[in-house]
């Protein structure tokens, strides 16, 4: 992270109020655009929620939990979390 000078970038009087409060000290300023949500830019939110479709359509339709843990390699806890949560 770069660090910007503010007496450089910002107005005198926004600078004087800011030194009110955090006279000296360093400040973090976020950015304004939104933060996505997880796995938005991966597509891995996608492909789990597609998944855990899968897997709760397959359990309706007559697959035990056990058999879906081994199929997809997941702990019998998080099948029966998939299925019931």
């Amino acid at each position: 992270m770069k660090y910007v000078n503010a007496a450089e970038i910002l107005p005198k009087q926004l600078l004087k109020e800011l030194q009110t409060y955090i006279d000296g000290s360093v400040i973090y300023v976020p950015k304004i655009s939104a933060k996505k949500e997880w796995g938005a830019t991966s597509g891995a939110r996608t492909f789990y929620q597609e998944r855990n479709r899968e897997i709760q359509k397959r359990f309706h339709e007559g697959c035990s939990i056990d058999v879906l843990s081994q199929q997809y390699g997941l702990a019998y806890s998080t099948i029966k979390k998939i299925i019931y949560g």
